[in-house]
């Protein structure tokens, strides 16, 4: 909607919005101007807009709707649990079944052996939980100087003062005083960006081992509590990890007795063709945060799992002290434990991770069609997760002026085509609903190499005007 639109329709639903509503991740003055795209009602892999419009949502929304939209099963499960028991705490010893169940559930699902579940309502929450877990875990086995966390450039784990600085975007610390101190970050492991002219993806693996060694040292072990990093680099750019990089990683981080967290937020529950990207990637973590296809994002929720290793500590110092002081009153909501349970239900009953594994190598061998499109620098992905990078020119890998131009701009393209992605930066990413066809990935190249293409012409034009 224009904004000379938007003045004769001030009671407009986009109108109202950019009157009233300040969004995340978004120029409030281009919304103010522009207004939003108004979601109306979603069915299967698509969404709809308020003006009746259909959309494919290659984003699974926010890398998170896996079975797809209004799914009947997940709509009951709300309903009946909202009946029973609309919401209960799980403070002071309290508890209920839908969580009791989901805890033993995600233990049981766990790809390594894990000890406790500790929910909350956000990957966000969960990440900023695992820094207070591991500071009180510190504090009771007397090493207080053990705080410290390394996580890596572009990884994204959330926005909260602790989780945002675990983050290691730019865009999630400038002008928000991020990150704190004791929070450093290693180099992103994105062989295309990142590695040295000629360097091997084995030998750009070995040089960030070697990288992460040096500042452990550097820093002194015993000050390190973890390493946090995500399976694939999501936010980020949907980074897959190199040859040999979580092999050489996990070695480094044995050597000097540092725990590993996976962040597998968006990896989780069959992004990857496993289900966990752990299993992908042969990762063995003290910690995994789970959310987003935990519920299929029909409701909030998160859990934190810990292994034994972390739990016997913060076991020990909550009866020191006669209490665990950290959560959240809806974390272990009933009704979203409730939802999430019958999601895993789903998933598992649909075999929708056997149909990332298949469809997703489908998925992966159409995007890789895409290069042969001029502006297409480096396709990449896994399962049903990928990115397509975008450069003016191969062989400098050069952005349209400055980094974070081109990606948007195919991407208005691409969602005028009836095709939901997201820009991060220069690449465009897509994470359809685990539940996609290989019908719906035509479609979805389909409205990319169209997208692409229109942006090639729109570059011309204007160096021509």
């Amino acid at each position: 909607m224009t904004t000379e639109t938007m003045a004769t329709l001030p009671n407009s639903p986009e109108a109202r919005d950019a009157a009233h509503h300040l969004h995340p991740y978004s120029n409030a003055r281009k919304n103010e101007a522009e207004g939003p795209l108004v979601i109306a009602r979603g069915e299967g892999v698509h969404v709809y807009d308020n003006a009746g419009r259909r959309y494919i949502e290659a984003m699974s929304g926010l890398w998170c709707v896996g079975v797809g939209f209004s799914e009947p099963r997940l709509v009951e499960a709300a309903r009946k649990q909202m009946a029973e028991l609309p919401y209960y705490h799980v403070f002071t010893q309290k508890s209920h079944g839908p969580v009791i169940d989901l805890a033993e559930k995600l233990v049981g699902m766990a790809p390594v052996p894990m000890s406790k579940v500790f929910f909350t309502n956000s990957g966000s929450e969960g990440n900023d939980t695992v820094v207070k877990l591991l500071w009180y875990r510190a504090n009771a086995m007397g090493q207080p100087q053990r705080k410290k966390f390394i996580g890596r450039k572009r990884g994204y784990h959330g926005i909260t003062i602790a989780s945002g600085s675990l983050t290691g975007q730019p865009i999630n610390h400038g002008s928000f005083d991020l990150p704190l101190p004791g929070f450093l970050h290693v180099t992103c492991p994105h062989h295309y960006r990142d590695a040295l002219p000629g360097e091997t993806e084995e030998a750009f693996s070995t040089r960030l081992a070697e990288e992460l060694e040096a500042l452990i040292l550097a820093e002194g072990p015993d000050t390190i509590a973890a390493f946090i990093g995500e399976p694939v680099q999501g936010a980020g750019g949907v980074v897959v990890p190199p040859a040999g990089y979580w092999a050489k990683i996990q070695a480094v981080l044995r050597k000097y007795d540092i725990l590993l967290v996976a962040d597998e937020v968006i990896c989780g529950f069959g992004r990857t063709g496993r289900m966990f990207g752990s299993e992908t990637f042969g990762i063995e973590p003290d910690i995994m945060t789970l959310s987003k296809q935990l519920s299929s994002a029909y409701l909030p929720i998160s859990a934190v799992l810990i292994n034994e290793r972390v739990y016997g500590p913060i076991a020990d110092e909550s009866s020191r002290i006669g209490v665990l002081g950290h959560g959240f009153t809806g974390g272990g909501h009933p009704v979203a434990s409730a939802v999430a349970l019958e999601n895993l239900n789903i998933i598992e009953e649909r075999g929708l991770v056997e149909n990332a594994r298949t469809v997703g190598a489908y998925m992966q061998a159409r995007i890789r069609e895409l290069s042969d499109l001029p502006l297409v620098g480096e396709v990449r992905g896994v399962g049903l997760i990928g990115a397509v990078e975008l450069v003016t020119d191969r062989e400098t890998k050069a952005p349209l002026g400055k980094p974070g131009v081109l990606g948007p701009l195919a991407n208005g393209f691409l969602q005028e085509r009836g095709v939901i992605s997201r820009a991060m930066g220069d690449s465009l990413a897509l994470c359809p609903p685990l539940i996609a066809t290989e019908r719906d990935i035509d479609d979805i190249v389909a409205g990319f190499r169209g997208a692409i293409q229109e942006a090639e012409r729109a570059i011309r034009a204007s160096a021509a005007a």
